[in-house]
C-alpha cells in the first residue's frame, strides 16, 4: 500500500475511533432498545383505546337534531369533522372547527364549555372502571410532562390528572372532556426501556421541539458515518490478509461489524429518516382526492332524512356515530365504518375525476396487506381501494370510510424501503409467518447491541490509556 493509502487508512481509522468512544453508549441503548420496542410502545390513547372505552349511545336520550346542534353553536363557519359520544352519561355532538372543538349536548341543546374538575374525575373513573373515591387527584396539567410531550396536547391543555393505587394514570383535557392520556406501571416501565431513550424522548429535551429533532437527526446521521467508517476500516484490514490481525474485544468488534456492520449502518440511518430530515419523504397531500369523496362541505340539513336517533336504532346500537359526507350525500359512520362498504367503483370514479388531467394507471380493490400497504399489528383497514396515477402517486382508500388513509408519491416511495423496510423490516411474507419476523429482527438487533457491547469495552480501554 502506498504511503498516502496507509495515511488515509490511519485517518480513518482514527476517526472511527473517536467516534466510537463518543457513541458507542448511544449505539448500545438505541439497539436495546429497539429489541424493547417489537413488544411494548409508547403509551397512546388512539382510535382503537378511545372507541373500547367509551360507553353505548341510548338512541332514546338523542332528542336534538344535528340542526339544532350546529345553530346552538352560533358558528357561521362549517366544521370540518363531527361525530356524537356519551359524555359523563350524556350524548354529545362534537363539532370540529379548524383547530378547535365544540361540544352541544344532543338531549338538551346546551353547550357544554371548560370541562370543570367534578366532571373530570368521573370522565377518569368511568375510563378506568374504577372507583371514583381511590382516585388520586395529580393536579391539573399546564405544561408538557413525559406522558403529554409531544405536540398534539397543546391544544388539548390544560388537563386534569388522576391516578389510581395500581398505578394506572389518566389524563382528562379541560378543552374537549376527553381522556387524552392513559398509562399503567407496566406500560410506563414498557417506555422507559424502549421508546423512551430509543427516541431520546426525555422530556427536557423533547419539550424544545426543533432541538430535539436536531438532535436526533445530527446523531443518528454521525452514527451512521461511524458504523460506515467501521465496516471500511474491517474490510481494509481483513481482507488483503484474509485474517483479522487483532486478539480479545478488538477481534471480536472485527467479526461483528464484518457481520452486523452493514445493517447497523443502514438501521442508524433509516432512523434518522423517521424525522424526516428530507421534503422527499412526504406523499401527495391528496386534498383534492378527500374533497372529491367528500363531494360538499358539511351541512346540517342534510341529515334531515335520517336522524342520529333513527340512525342508532338501524345500526343496533354503537359508541361513536360520526355525522360525514359521501360524493354530496349524507352518511353516518357507526363505530369508525360504514354500515355496509362504499362501492369502489364509485370511488374510483370520484378519484379519478379528481386526479383530472393525470391519468389513472391502475386501480384494485385490496383486501390483504401488500409491500407498499402493511401494518405488523394490523392496524390499518381492510379491504382498501388502490389507485396509481400516472405521474407515480399512490392512493389508497378504505372502503369503509371513504378516506385515504396511505399516500405517496413517486419519491416518497422511497421513504417507504429506506426507513419502513430497512429499520421496521417491515415486509409483509415475513409479517404473514411470524414469529419468522421476530426471530429475524430479534438476530439483528442483539448482533448490533453485541457489536455496541465491544465497542464500549474496547471505548474503555482507549480511554483508560489516554487518561492514565
Amino acid at each position: 500500500m502506498s504511503r498516502t493509502g496507509l495515511q488515509l487508512r490511519k485517518f480513518v481509522i482514527l476517526c472511527h475511533r473517536w467516534l466510537g468512544t463518543v457513541f458507542c453508549l448511544l449505539f448500545l441503548m438505541w439497539f436495546l432498545s429497539g429489541v424493547v420496542m417489537m413488544y411494548w410502545d409508547y403509551p397512546l390513547v388512539g382510535e382503537h383505546e378511545r372507541l373500547e372505552h367509551e360507553k353505548p349511545l341510548d338512541p332514546q336520550s338523542v332528542r336534538v337534531t344535528p340542526m339544532q346542534a350546529y345553530a346552538a353553536l352560533g358558528s357561521s363557519f362549517p366544521p370540518d369533522f363531527v361525530r356524537m359520544a356519551v359524555l359523563d352519561g350524556r350524548p354529545l355532538y362534537r363539532f370540529q372547527i379548524g383547530g378547535s372543538q365544540s361540544m352541544v349536548y344532543a338531549d338538551d341543546a346546551s353547550v357544554q364549555d371548560e370541562i370543570p374538575q367534578d366532571m373530570s374525575l368521573r370522565i377518569a373513573s368511568a375510563w378506568t372502571g374504577r372507583p371514583a373515591s381511590a382516585a388520586k387527584f395529580e393536579g391539573m396539567i399546564t405544561q408538557p410532562d413525559q406522558w403529554t410531550v409531544s405536540g398534539e396536547f397543546r391544544r388539548l391543555r390544560p388537563l386534569w390528572k388522576y391516578s389510581w393505587p395500581d398505578g394506572e394514570e389518566v389524563y382528562v383535557s379541560k378543552v374537549t372532556g376527553e381522556v387524552v392520556q392513559s398509562t399503567t406501571r407496566e406500560s410506563r416501565i414498557g417506555a422507559y426501556f424502549g421508546a423512551i431513550p430509543h427516541w431520546l424522548y426525555f422530556t427536557p429535551l423533547r419539550r424544545n421541539g426543533r432541538l430535539w429533532n436536531k438532535v436526533v437527526v445530527w446523531s443518528s446521521g454521525i452514527g451512521a458515518v461511524t458504523s460506515l467508517l467501521g465496516l471500511v476500516v474491517g474490510l481494509w484490514i481483513s481482507l488483503p490478509i484474509m485474517r483479522i490481525p487483532y486478539t480479545g474485544p478488538k477481534r471480536w468488534h472485527a467479526i461483528l461489524g464484518l457481520i452486523f456492520g452493514l445493517i447497523t449502518c443502514t438501521w442508524v440511518f433509516s432512523g434518522m429518516l423517521s424525522m424526516e430530515p428530507f421534503d422527499w419523504q412526504s406523499g401527495p397531500d391528496g386534498e383534492a382526492q378527500e374533497a372529491a369523496l367528500r363531494g360538499s362541505e358539511w351541512r346540517a340539513e342534510a341529515f334531515a332524512g335520517k336522524s342520529p336517533a333513527q340512525a342508532l336504532v338501524q345500526a343496533g346500537g354503537a359508541k361513536e356515530l360520526e355525522l360525514a359526507f359521501f360524493a354530496g350525500e349524507p352518511v353516518y359512520l357507526v363505530d369508525g365504518a360504514a354500515p355496509t362498504l362504499f362501492d369502489p367503483d364509485r370511488v374510483a370514479e370520484l378519484m379519478t375525476a379528481a386526479s383530472t388531467p393525470v391519468r389513472v394507471a391502475e386501480a384494485r380493490v385490496v383486501r390483504e396487506y401488500e409491500p407498499y400497504y402493511v401494518a405488523r399489528n394490523h392496524g390499518r383497514p381492510l379491504p382498501v381501494l388502490f389507485m396509481r396515477l400516472a405521474d407515480g402517486s399512490m392512493f389508497y382508500v378504505d372502503l369503509k370510510t371513504a378516506r385515504i388513509v396511505q399516500s405517496y408519491s413517486s419519491r416518497s416511495r422511497w421513504s417507504r424501503w429506506l426507513y419502513h423496510g430497512l429499520h421496521s423490516i417491515d415486509l409483509p411474507w415475513l409479517y404473514r409467518h411470524r414469529p419468522a419476523w421476530d426471530l429475524f429482527v430479534l438476530t439483528l438487533l442483539l448482533g448490533g447491541a453485541a457489536l455496541s457491547v465491544t465497542s464500549v469495552m474496547i471505548a474503555w480501554q482507549f480511554l483508560r490509556r489516554k487518561i492514565g
